[in-house]
C-alpha cells in the first residue's frame, strides 16, 4: 500500500474565533466547526477524557486543510508558539499567496508580525515568516513568474 496524501496539518490555539477570521483572511475557507469529544477521542489522542472544539480550514484549491483546534478538557500544557524557527519538531505551515506584499498588509490589520524580512529566492520565489496573532510561525511564498 502507498501513501495517498497528506490530510490536514493540525494547530492547537487559544481563541478558536480569531483563529478562523485571521486565516480566513489569508485566503482559506471554513468547511467545518465541530466539537470532539467523547471516549473515542481520548483513544486516539492518548489524552483520556477530553473536550476538544475544531474547526477545519481549506485552501481554495481544496486540496490542503488546515486543522485548527482548542482544547478545553483538557488543558494545554506545552507552548512552542515562541520558539524560534530553527527548533525541533513542527514547527510552522507554509502557503503560496498571489501578491506577498498585499497578503502582508491585511494580514498586518489582523495582527500578524514579519519575523525577519521579505527576501528573494533567485528568479523563483518571495518569501516570508510571519507571526499570527498567537504567534503561531507562518510561512508565505510568491512565485514568480
Amino acid at each position: 500500500m502507498t501513501l495517498k496524501r497528506m490530510d490536514n496539518v493540525g494547530i492547537v490555539v487559544e481563541a478558536l474565533d480569531e483563529a478562523i477570521s485571521f486565516f480566513t483572511e489569508l485566503g482559506l475557507k471554513l468547511a467545518l466547526r465541530a466539537m470532539v469529544e467523547g471516549e473515542w477521542a481520548g483513544r486516539v489522542t492518548g489524552l483520556g477524557t477530553q473536550r476538544v472544539e475544531i474547526a477545519m480550514m481549506v485552501t481554495p484549491d481544496g486540496h490542503s486543510r488546515l486543522e485548527i483546534s482548542r482544547f478545553l478538557t483538557p488543558p494545554t500544557v506545552a507552548d512552542h508558539r515562541n520558539a524560534p524557527v530553527n527548533a525541533l519538531g513542527y514547527l510552522r505551515v507554509m502557503f503560496t499567496v498571489d501578491d506577498i506584499d498585499e497578503t502582508l498588509a491585511r494580514l498586518r490589520k489582523r495582527g500578524a508580525q514579519l519575523v525577519g524580512e521579505v527576501v528573494q529566492y533567485e528568479s523563483s520565489y518571495r518569501l516570508c515568516y510571519i507571526r499570527d496573532p498567537e504567534g503561531l510561525l507562518i510561512g508565505l511564498a510568491e512565485q514568480l513568474a
